[in-house]
């Protein structure tokens, strides 16, 4: 069974992350009875699971973007400004 990384896992809501956690027991559990057929199965249904909290990492990085990209803007026009000033 693949875990999904930590970043995920965060931002999975309580009842994802009460799922994901069923599901992987079952697949450790599959796993140690060497019924890899049905893992393979459990597997897909937690990377099926997961998508949502993909989504809203994606959009996270997404806005850190958007905020970082006002942030330079910002700091350009008054860098701008400060010029103008100074040939005055």
């Amino acid at each position: 069974m693949r875990h999904c990384s930590v970043q995920v896992r965060g931002l999975l809501t309580r009842e994802e992350l009460d799922r994901y956690n069923a599901l992987m027991d079952v697949g450790h559990y599959l796993e140690s009875q060497t019924r890899y057929d049905l893992v393979y199965t459990v597997q897909k249904e937690i990377d099926i699971l997961i998508l949502p909290a993909i989504e809203r990492l994606k959009e996270k990085s997404r806005q850190r973007d958007r905020d970082t990209e006002a942030y330079l803007a910002q700091k350009n026009s008054a860098l701008l400004e400060d010029e103008d000033d100074d040939e005055s």
